[in-house]
């Protein structure tokens, strides 16, 4: 396990009855700018996997790359 120290008292957190061992608190950070990143999944069917398809210069979701026919309809 990590362990962080934090130098700056911002929010406080309090825990009050019982005897605990373990308090882990999470917040959400700052997000990242958005990716470049359409998905084409008009056509996705059970199994899809995405690929690209450069002729249409796009991501895709459909039935051309299941999990079926990459393993010959075996387990993936």
């Amino acid at each position: 396990m990590t362990s962080i120290n934090v130098s700056t008292i911002k929010n406080t957190v309090t825990v009050t009855g019982g005897d605990s061992k373990v308090v882990t608190v999470t917040t959400a950070g700052p997000q990242g700018a958005p990716g470049d990143f359409s998905l084409d999944q008009t056509a996705k069917v059970d199994g899809s996997l995405i690929y690209y398809d450069a002729t249409a210069a796009s991501f895709k979701a459909n039935a051309v790359n299941t999990t079926s026919t990459l393993t010959d309809g075996g387990n993936f």
